[in-house]
């Protein structure tokens, strides 16, 4: 069965097996948070929105970021602390955010969040709301 046409909700950009790279800006804008401050981030927006909190890729090597995908345009919009990154197309910036698919291997990425049709985008201002949060704790 093809899940592309199972659940035609599912994104174009989410690849059918392992992972590819996107670009920011396009299909979404990304929001880069490295180390522990991913993590708590990850968790207090996964669990403060009854497991619905948009799509949050997670690299499972390295400095083991957390990418959180809004939509397109808005991740400038806000001003975010030292140590969070805005990736977006604006100012020429050209960064890239690797994206797993839903099923299967693709290490070294995975979903800490999947986008589901209730939750296509994490919500900017949420997110910047709960960095503010962990920022101050850490």
């Amino acid at each position: 069965m093809n899940e592309r046409i199972a659940a035609p909700w599912i994104p174009t950009w989410i690849p059918a097996s392992g992972h590819a790279l996107r670009h920011a800006g396009v299909h979404f804008d990304a929001v880069r948070i490295r180390g522990e401050l991913g993590r708590r981030v990850a968790t207090e927006l996964v669990l403060g929105t009854d497991f619905q909190a948009g799509p949050i890729v997670q690299e499972v090597t390295g400095e083991r970021g957390m990418y959180f995908l809004l939509p397109p345009g808005t991740a400038s919009v806000f001003t975010w602390p030292p140590g969070v990154r805005a990736l977006t197309r604006k100012d020429g910036c050209q960064a890239y955010v690797g994206v797993p698919a839903l099923t299967g291997v693709t290490w070294p990425l995975g979903w800490r969040s999947v986008p589901m049709p209730e939750a296509l985008f994490v919500e900017g201002e949420l997110l910047r709301a709960v960095v503010g949060r962990m920022s101050v704790r850490l």
